[in-house]
């Protein structure tokens, strides 16, 4: 069974976060920074940097927690995020 993550990528050329969820994140962020490949609205933002990560999720979980913190629309709580373990074991919880 694979196992998935939330990862959130930040871009200091644009000051944004940008919140997805994959299998593979080292693939996925090597996408988003492919000056060829990627033609998709990350490309604005290259170079992106990990900026946290959700690990050990269902994909039914994944999904649910990266819609979650999409809705939010906060820088505040993405930092929130980052900075509090127990948000994060609520969220698992939350969407387990």
């Amino acid at each position: 069974m694979n196992t998935f993550v939330v990862y959130i990528l930040f871009s200091a050329s644009i000051d944004k976060f940008y919140i997805g969820y994959t299998s593979n994140f080292e693939e996925r962020i090597r996408f988003h920074n492919d000056t060829v490949k990627n033609n998709i609205w990350t490309k604005r933002g290259q170079p992106w940097e990990e900026f946290f990560i959700i690990k050990d999720l269902t994909k039914s979980q994944a999904l649910k927690i990266e819609k979650h913190i999409k809705r939010m629309k906060s820088k505040k709580y993405i930092q929130e995020l980052s900075n509090d373990p127990k948000l994060v074991e609520q969220l698992k919880a939350q969407f387990g």
